[in-house]
């Protein structure tokens, strides 16, 4: 993606929205999962959570999408957040110092995540400057 400094992952384990962004412009990718199977939930008398296992090369293009970013906020419903975070940290420790915020999103537009991830840099941006 392009070199904006702030980037914004919303991910489930279907889809990752991508919007590198600043405060004129921002570009999108989205990455599809290649499910073998379907993302399933918890079902009665099953062995296992009934959950297909992350898909590390998935998780693996969303990271390359957004690794020139400065700052990255992860969003998305449920777990599919918390396993890219714990994938990143993992895997992509220099990427994982740009990650400033984890929150639940469920299933905003695309103008909502890319309004909320603006304010959110903004007032982070804010914080930053006053502490020093």
């Amino acid at each position: 993606m392009a070199s904006h400094f702030h980037a914004v992952v919303w991910i489930d384990h279907r889809d990752a929205r991508i919007f590198a962004f600043n405060a004129a412009a921002a570009e999108k990718l989205v990455i599809h999962a290649h499910l073998t199977q379907p993302h399933l939930h918890r079902k009665a008398n099953s062995i296992g959570d009934g959950r297909a296992a992350p898909d590390p090369a998935y998780l693996d293009r969303v990271v390359q999408a957004i690794e020139s970013a400065g700052e990255i906020l992860i969003t998305g419903p449920a777990g599919a957040k918390l396993e890219l975070k714990q994938h990143i940290d993992k895997n992509w420790p220099e990427i994982a110092r740009k990650i400033v915020g984890v929150e639940s999103a469920d299933h905003p537009t695309d103008g909502e995540l890319l309004d909320h991830a603006r304010r959110y840099f903004h007032a982070a941006d804010r914080m930053r400057t006053q502490r020093g």
